[in-house]
């Protein structure tokens, strides 16, 4: 099984295209209620879907993945990009940068390298 694509909901499918774009995600298909995005690694794919309401509050965190965080951020911030959390080390092994999105969706920018898929305390095949 591979991941697909993640859908998040939009309120303005418009100022989310702007947003991800500007994320460096690179826009695949247009439609008045709907956009997918490739990203720039990878074979995932990412789109916003047009929707009335957005749950306020806790809910899904999307994470992508960068071994240029810090870089990333500062070009992000100069665009006009505001941050929740500038980069910053993680117990778990992971540089982490938050912002949300104009419908409220959290993001993350990160950098985990090996640690993603291989952190310390990874259990065994035997015990997955």
């Amino acid at each position: 099984m591979d991941l697909n694509q993640v859908t998040v909901p939009a309120q303005n499918v418009e100022k989310s295209v702007e947003f991800y774009r500007l994320l460096g995600l690179r826009q695949i298909t247009d439609a008045p209620h709907y956009a997918r995005f490739e990203l720039p690694e990878g074979n995932s794919t990412f789109s916003v879907h047009q929707t009335d309401h957005v749950a306020p509050g806790a809910g899904a965190v999307v994470y992508f993945e960068t071994s240029r965080l810090d870089e990333l951020v500062e070009e992000l911030k100069e665009k006009g990009l505001h941050f929740s959390q500038e980069p910053a080390d993680q117990s778990w092994l992971w540089r982490e940068a938050r912002l949300k999105d104009p419908s409220g969706n959290e993001i993350c920018l990160y950098y985990a390298g090996e640690n993603r898929k291989n952190p310390p305390w990874r259990i065994s095949p035997a015990q997955s």
